[in-house]
């Protein structure tokens, strides 16, 4: 860190290589505390939903040979500007900032204007597009040393000099990154400079992505194989013996789900983190989320909640069936300014689901009672309560979604409970491109459908014309839980997978199960079938 007087500064931020689940854990809380951010074209988008809702997030471009949408000078001007203003800009960097980045350019500008600045590093691709093609750098039996160099010849800068020749041996394996528009004249200069012409050699694009794609050649065979493979940039170049490992360790393109295009019809809020799980396990998500959630707020709604919340003391029970009734409950108490009334609750706090009560716990509430286990539904959930809590008697509070199932409110009734079930946010319809939906359904273009919630079912369906829905027969189609896959069935969809518990990372798992047993017989029955 370097130290001077000004409020504000500037974080250099390495985005990693693609997968934005590769960016640090320091990266990320710089950008959860960013005013401003930064961020390369190649830095994933995804990562920009770490930032607050009033960071001001600009495009700066800087997309390998592509002309920048702003100019390096225009770049470091602006990231200055708002640090001068107080702000904490975080300037958001593929790969590492220090590594062909630019970033020590930005710092000096940081630093000539009197500023704090500290920099992140980031993983680089020049390591992790290797790794994830199953090329490691160095390994004993075949390399000792490695170098990293940049194709991208700038006129401008010494790299115009840069000696092929003498690094063609100088080191076991060489890397280039930002090569593929100068690949046959780098070839050409390592042979010239000693390195065999059979030397095993790969390019790796998109790295670390779901759309990664690699070839494969000697060197001399490289470029030609490129071409006709069509890889473009970003890529990773590698030559050296270790690119022969590739055969025995390529996992990342073994993974059962790769480069499968999974469909997430999640609220835009919860899309990410399945969207996270289905790439950490080798898919492609394609978001498109049918549904939203938003609070109640008209005056007759805010009437009825403003009514419960403020007699909270007066209930015994407070039933949480999701995380989002969690979430939408805060709101209103933060609404009311009764935020500190969670604290004090002598309720009884029920959940259906582990990550039900984490929401729960991280807004200050206790978790007493937590249905992690079976069918993770509303009917398991009444039937546990009926057996174990004894609920006659006991005045219940239920927050949910304006179209919340009845199974527990008049379960709790007819076992002697008194149940205030009550609104606390509504499920709305998105803006969804309906002719691009049923087109690419029936082009083959998506290999699986995911769903949360029947109300995801019910929107997609009404989407759907005959061809579109017979072809979803053919994708995977995967249901979150029974309540869910009942709708699919409902729908003429019946699921394909469903987890043995109802969170998206089990969902993940239970469709990369499906496709590693080669597409078994579904996995989830209704009740009596």
């Amino acid at each position: 860190m370097k130290e001077a007087s000004a409020s504000g500064r500037l974080i250099l931020v390495g985005a990693g290589p693609g997968d934005p689940d590769l960016i640090t854990v320091r990266g990320a809380a710089a950008l959860q505390q960013a005013d401003v951010v930064l961020y390369d074209e190649l830095a994933s988008h995804e990562l920009l939903s770490l930032a607050s809702d009033h960071a001001l997030c600009i495009n700066v471009g800087k997309r390998g040979h592509d002309s920048p949408t702003r100019s390096q000078q225009d770049i470091q001007e602006l990231a200055v500007r708002y640090a001068l203003e107080g702000k904490t800009v975080v300037r958001l960097k593929g790969g590492d900032p220090f590594v062909f980045g630019r970033g020590a350019e930005e710092a000096s500008a940081a630093a000539k204007a009197g500023l704090l600045w500290e920099v992140v590093p980031g993983v680089t691709s020049a390591l992790a597009a290797p790794a994830y093609a199953g090329i490691p750098v160095t390994d004993r039996r075949h390399a000792a040393s490695f170098a990293v160099v940049t194709g991208h010849k700038d006129p401008t800068r010494v790299s115009r000099d840069l000696s092929w020749g003498a690094l063609a041996t100088a080191v076991d394996t060489l890397i280039v990154l930002m090569g593929m528009r100068n690949l046959p004249e780098i070839v050409e200069a390592i042979i010239e400079g000693g390195r065999s012409e059979a030397t095993p050699s790969a390019a790796v694009m998109q790295g670390t992505l779901p759309e990664q794609k690699v070839v494969v050649a000697p060197l001399a065979e490289l470029p030609a194989a490129v071409a006709e493979a069509q890889l473009g940039a970003p890529a990773c170049v590698v030559v050296g013996d270790v690119v022969g490992l590739r055969e025995e360790l390529r996992w990342w393109e073994s993974t059962p789900l790769f480069g499968r295009r999974i469909l997430v019809t999640r609220a835009p809020h919860q899309a990410g983190e399945l969207a996270s799980a289905l790439r950490a396990a080798g898919a492609v998500p394609d978001v498109r989320p049918l549904i939203d959630l938003v609070p109640c707020d008209s005056e007759e709604e805010c009437r009825v909640i403003d009514a419960v919340l403020t007699q909270l003391e007066n209930y015994d029970d407070v039933l949480f069936a999701s995380s989002n009734a969690v979430r939408f409950f805060f709101h209103h108490l933060d609404r009311l300014g009764l935020g500190s009334a969670a604290a004090n609750l002598r309720a009884r706090i029920l959940c259906i689901g582990s990550r039900t009560a984490q929401a729960a716990l991280a807004g200050g509430l206790s978790a007493h009672f937590v249905l992690a286990g079976g069918r993770g539904d509303a009917d398991s959930m009444l039937e546990e309560i009926r057996a174990t809590l004894e609920p006659t008697g006991r005045r219940v509070l239920i927050p949910q979604s304006d179209i919340g199932r009845s199974v527990l409110p008049e379960g709790l009734r007819s076992a002697g409970a008194r149940v205030d079930a009550v609104p606390f946010y509504r499920n709305v319809e998105t803006e969804v491109d309906g002719p691009l939906l049923r087109n690419d359904l029936i082009a083959g273009r998506i290999d699986g459908v995911t769903f949360t919630s029947p109300s995801a079912v019910q929107r997609f369906v009404a989407l759907l014309d005959a061809d579109a829905h017979a072809a979803t027969t053919r994708c995977m189609i995967a249901a979150i839980g029974p309540t869910t896959a009942h709708a699919l069935k409902s729908a003429g969809l019946p699921a394909d997978v469903m987890p043995d518990r109802p969170e998206v990372r089990a969902l993940a798992s239970a469709l990369t199960q499906y496709v590693s047993e080669g597409q078994p017989k579904p996995i989830w029955k209704e009740e009596g079938s």
